[in-house]
């Protein structure tokens, strides 16, 4: 039995550092990591994709280049095995630093290999015991697959395998309608590849208002990918190169061939595989670790950071979760998950940032609210750019004028963003960016500007 003061399970975005203050603070602490440093971020999530995108980005622009009054001569054309080879580069450096801080903090062992608990507070690596009085479980997610029939004798992609792909797929189908479905069927499109979305719900990206799902879809279609909204996925077949995915709409079946499969219909916590039982964790009904506002389980001395607690599924909720686990555990600064407000992006192009409410959302509160809305074809710096696509919008509280949400969709607003989020933590009213001089010219410069047109929300 070895004994630590701490034990970090997973070195995904929480892990290395936490794994960085406790060695500051003087711990013995053993990082235990099954297979790659950096989690799901940095090998197959938002480092790789966004990587993806903006090599998609440069074929799409490239072909643009007229629009601009500029000539190419000759055929635009994408070296796939270059573009994975400079996907690949980025993330492994990325992957490399991260293992590299992690092995040269003092006091820290590192210890490669799957952990399983054998008790509440030891843990079994292979043949070695390890046993602290602080254990922290930071194994993130997976993609998870549905009960398709057939699919178990179909082979399919994940944003995992995506990653490994070299070859243009001739016709990418992709079961699910979302955030990561839909960043894929852009990208892929602006590869070359025909590419199909099929999406169970009335709408893609249904978790957004009607009028964001609409843009997208208009944005996604105009560049020829096809969409099937509304539609079941009742059984796939076939191999690699000859994939036929049948559909359901209403009370027609249809079928689509494809050459790949992706399968982008959500995700699952890497906790069934841990040994939560022998140390008495308790999971909620899909696997994920029950946890309070300050990130602990139900086992005194047992954190729960990152994807796999269900509190959170971002790479910037996950380094939250180790802000806010340091601050109570390091020092004496009380802070908590609910503290935080929802904020992401969707990386499509445009992109779209998103913070607080939905306008449906703010619709089911019963309160009064009011609204501001712009098109990016009012924003000169989208026009100047060419990449006037999409709109603005901002909810904000009838009487107390405080912002309540806000929905970006246009040329840097994964960006812009931010500065709607940070006037929410401030608890400020939407006043006091109203009257803030911004710079021009930016896509920025018309959030006030925005904030000066409130309507209430049955007028707009």
């Amino acid at each position: 039995m070895h004994d630590y003061d701490a034990i970090i399970i997973g070195t995904g975005q929480a892990g290395p550092a936490l794994a960085a203050r406790l060695s500051q603070a003087g711990m013995r602490l053993a990082v235990i990591e099954r297979k790659f440093f950096g989690g799901t971020c940095v090998n197959t999530g938002c480092i790789p994709t966004k990587a993806l995108v903006a090599s998609a980005y440069a074929a799409h622009m490239a072909r643009r280049a007229a629009d601009f009054g500029v000539t190419i001569r000759g055929e635009i054309a994408v070296d796939m095995a270059g573009v994975k080879a400079r996907k690949d580069d980025i993330s492994g450096k990325s992957r490399a630093g991260v293992e590299s801080w992690v092995r040269g903090l003092p006091g820290c062992t590192v210890i490669q290999g799957h952990a399983r608990f054998s008790g509440p507070h030891s843990v079994a690596v292979g043949g070695t015991m390890l046993r602290a009085g602080r254990i922290f479980i930071n194994v993130g997610g997976r993609a998870a697959a549905p009960p398709i029939p057939g699919l178990e004798r179909t082979p399919y992609l994940t944003n995992s395998g995506m990653m490994e792909l070299g070859e243009l797929p001739d016709h990418l189908v992709i079961i699910g309608g979302s955030y990561i479905g839909l960043e894929f069927a852009q990208m892929y499109r602006r590869f070359g590849s025909r590419v199909s979305v099929v999406e169970m719900a009335p709408r893609i990206i249904p978790r957004e208002d009607e009028d964001i799902s609409a843009a997208v879809a208009d944005i996604l279609e105009s560049e020829g990918v096809a969409l099937h909204p509304g539609a079941e996925c009742i059984r796939v077949s076939g191999q690699t190169g000859s994939i036929a995915v049948t559909l359901r709409h209403a009370d027609t079946a249809r079928e689509i061939a494809g050459s790949h499969l992706l399968i982008a219909t959500g995700r699952r916590p890497n906790t069934d595989d841990l040994g939560l039982e022998a140390a008495g964790i308790e999971t909620d009904e899909r696997g994920y670790i029950k946890v309070d506002d300050q990130l602990r389980t139900n086992v005194e001395g047992v954190w729960a950071l990152g994807d796999c607690n269900g509190r959170g599924a971002f790479t910037h909720t996950a380094y939250n979760d180790f802000e806010i686990v340091a601050a109570n555990l390091l020092d004496g600064n009380p802070r908590r998950v609910g503290d935080r407000i929802p904020a992401y992006c969707l990386y499509t192009d445009p992109p779209l940032g998103r913070v607080g409410m939905t306008e449906a959302e703010a619709r089911r509160t019963g309160r009064p609210y009011l609204v501001a809305r712009r098109p990016m074809t009012r924003v000169g710096r989208a026009v100047e750019k060419g990449e006037a696509l999409g709109f603005m919008k901002i909810l904000v509280d009838a009487a107390d004028r405080r912002i309540l949400g806000a929905a970006l969709l246009g040329v840097g607003c994964d960006e812009v963003v931010h500065a709607i989020l940070t006037l929410m933590y401030a608890g400020a009213p939407c006043d006091v960016m109203q009257r803030a001089m911004h710079i021009h010219p930016t896509v920025s410069e018309l959030l006030p500007t925005m904030l000066g047109e409130l309507v209430p929300a049955d007028v707009a």
